[in-house]
């Protein structure tokens, strides 16, 4: 990195830095500048202050703004790669294609051999070695680490080309008679031992019954600040 700008240079050599002194008074994060730190703090606050002039919506920063109107409105992509016709709205998707002409994977695994053009994927990878499984089919709750592998699971077993089972007890269709008999047997029979709520007194003796009253936890905000009014879901 080179500017003619001592500013520049100085602003640029923090994003080197591990020192984070500008941290929030209303969480606990903590950023290499003020102006990361004046954006996280709108998070909170929702004040919104780049407005697009061409429709009604508004964004946190400036960034924001600028890819919202490059995809929405001019429809420009002024990134453009030197060795083929690819172009790109944003300059983060413009240096992960440059790296398959170069082959630079810059996110490497500490576990194995395995490195990455990009740190989604990297994270994606690490659940092979942790073993977590975030997906779960909605039919036989078999789960999967990757997205696309219960995509494959749902096709393969629980295909669309044949006729529809309506469950007599919620809203979910299946393509097989066997299918739904796995969904009943693992959402709607009773079980011996009640599944206790973690975050109420809750208990329930059918697995179904359970999750619909999960999701009445999602946006509930549990965590009471004890000096003012503030409460938050985390």
């Amino acid at each position: 990195f080179t500017s003619v700008k001592l500013s520049s240079l100085r602003h640029h050599l923090k994003t080197h830095s591990d020192e984070k002194r500008h941290v929030c008074h209303l969480c606990p994060k903590a950023f290499r500048t003020a102006a990361l730190l004046h954006n996280h703090v709108n998070t909170h606050t929702g004040n919104k202050p780049h407005k697009c002039n061409e429709c009604d919506t508004a964004f946190v920063t400036r960034g924001e703004l600028s890819r919202h109107r490059r995809y929405k409105h001019t429809l420009e992509k002024p990134f453009k790669c030197t060795v083929c016709e690819y172009s790109s709205v944003e300059a983060s998707k413009m240096r992960r294609h440059v790296r398959s002409h170069t082959g630079e994977r810059p996110y490497p695994c500490q576990l194995c051999s395995y490195a990455s053009k990009d740190a989604y994927k990297l994270k994606r990878h690490m659940l092979t070695h942790t073993g977590e499984k975030r997906y779960e089919c909605y039919i036989c709750q078999a789960r999967f680490t990757q997205s696309g592998t219960m995509k494959i699971h749902m096709l393969q077993k629980h295909g669309e080309n044949v006729p529809k089972h309506q469950c007599p007890h919620c809203s979910t269709c299946l393509s097989r008679k066997s299918d739904l008999g796995v969904h009943l047997r693992n959402l709607h029979s009773y079980m011996e031992e009640a599944v206790k709520c973690r975050d109420c007194e809750a208990a329930f003796h059918e697995r179904y019954a359970f999750l619909q009253h999960r999701k009445t936890h999602r946006n509930e905000k549990k965590f009471r600040c004890a000096q003012c009014s503030c409460t938050c879901n985390q």
